[in-house]
């Protein structure tokens, strides 16, 4: 991915440098061939050369990029389990892919790690963006997910003889559990996404209380996985599927849905980052009935969503590690949505804006191992930053709408936002200074 090649200097904004510091107002931001070189008071400014831009945050918000921490590129409008897998051929799912990389930047998420896809779109997809032939987040790709047979992603019945190739690896036993990652090997997936535990989505078969996968598959994913360099994640909800998970030696766990003392425990022993991904749960509960989501599901939904939420205020104020995103895509819960997730995480779930903000910045880099390039705003890392029209921190519901965004800058490259579409410039003190039109 190509970096900026000049000098930009951003002013007239609250800093929230995403590392849990409080804001600070009258600071500059100077980005110079792509990355962040200084940050600091205005009059403690280096010499920047003659023609350097300015952006004027106009006393909004200055703060890193967001990052999508459960991203499925594939996923578009999905209502039924056909959606998912077969409604579609791969050439248009692709391009759909395309389409969702892009809404995602243009939404201010600089940064993504895919939470699985059909095939292996997410990996080629990767390499479009980062050779800039689409605009899309920075991307680590999953592509297909491991699942137990008779489990929660085993939905095609056998008479179709179809099965779940495109989607899902459906395992039985530890070889065939290491049979599937050395797939994903071959794929050049980045990430493992399995799932250990059902979900309210099939409520008489795998429910959010159900095992989908044995200890002994998990371990043996873990153990593959590993040896080739790729990390590990997992749907995990039921309780027992959640200490699996972390005795394997996951990564990182989806949901964390119904965790107990003996699981948080084991959770801050080991660092895990959870992604809790509460927004989708609450938008079934709203929206499910209207679709016709049965009444059954949405009771599921409703245990899920109490029981998630109680364990993401344990495992935070516990210092434990939290990111934000999740299963965007569907009919309920749509892709250029994201940032809903956090405004439900301030609102309804009690976390400051401040602390949102560090799980959907630093912690989310973090996921990605990428903390040294990105997620917060540090002399030295890439200028990922979200230039934003108004207090965050006052209201974080303003990152729902992207028309507040002035700049959506990607390695010091703005690629979204008003100043993407009125790039005018304007002579001010003999520099260039781009000016953002309100929308």
């Amino acid at each position: 991915m190509e970096a900026a090649n000049g000098t930009i200097i951003i002013t007239n904004g609250h800093v929230i440098d995403g590392t849990g510091a409080p804001p600070s107002f009258g600071t500059t931001l100077v980005v110079q061939k792509g990355r962040i070189s200084y940050v600091g008071p205005g009059a403690g400014m280096p010499q920047v050369p003659p023609e350097a831009k300015r952006i004027d945050a106009r006393g909004g918000t200055i703060m890193p990029g967001l990052v999508e921490a459960h991203f499925h590129p594939t996923y578009f409008n999905v209502s039924e389990l056909q959606d998912l897998d077969i409604k579609y051929p791969v050439e248009y799912v692709t391009l759909l892919a395309s389409v969702n990389a892009k809404l995602a930047l243009a939404c201010g998420y600089t940064a993504a790690r895919s939470g699985g896809c059909l095939f292996n779109v997410d990996v080629w997809l990767k390499k479009a963006i980062d050779a800039d032939l689409v605009p899309g987040p920075r991307l680590a790709a999953s592509g297909r997910e491991i699942c137990g047979v008779g489990g929660l992603m085993d939905w095609n019945p056998d008479f179709r003889k179809i099965g779940m190739e495109g989607l899902v690896l459906l395992v039985n036993g530890p070889d065939e559990a290491r049979a599937a990652v050395r797939k994903l090997v071959k794929d050049g997936v980045e990430w493992v996404k399995t799932y250990p535990t059902g979900d309210a989505a099939a409520p008489d078969t795998n429910d959010h209380h159900t095992l989908c996968m044995t200890f002994e598959e998990m371990h043996a994913v873990v153990q593959t996985a590993h040896n080739h360099n790729m990390r590990v994640t997992g749907h995990c909800r039921a309780t027992e599927g959640i200490k699996n998970a972390l005795k394997a030696g996951y990564d990182t766990l989806e949901h964390g849905t119904f965790m107990d003392n003996e699981a948080l425990d084991m959770l801050l022993e080991r660092n895990t980052p959870v992604i809790p991904a509460l927004q989708f749960e609450h938008a079934s509960i709203t929206n499910g009935p209207e679709l016709g989501m049965p009444q059954a599901v949405i009771d599921g939904h409703q245990e899920t969503l109490e029981g998630g939420a109680e364990s993401a205020r344990r495992i935070l104020r516990a210092g434990g590690r939290l990111g934000m995103g999740g299963d965007y895509g569907f009919a309920w819960n749509p892709h250029g949505t994201y940032a809903k997730e956090l405004t439900f995480f301030v609102k309804h779930v009690g976390f400051s804006p401040l602390e949102t903000i560090v799980c959907a910045t630093k912690t989310g880099a973090e996921i990605m191992n990428c903390e040294q390039e990105f997620g917060t705003l540090e002399v030295g890392k890439l200028a990922d930053v979200l230039v934003v029209d108004g207090d965050v921190l006052a209201d974080i519901s303003i990152l729902e709408d992207r028309s507040r965004f002035i700049a959506v800058m990607q390695g010091g490259v703005i690629k979204a936002g008003q100043l993407a579409v009125h790039n005018g410039a304007s002579s001010r003190q003999g520099e260039d200074c781009y000016v953002a039109a309100r929308v």
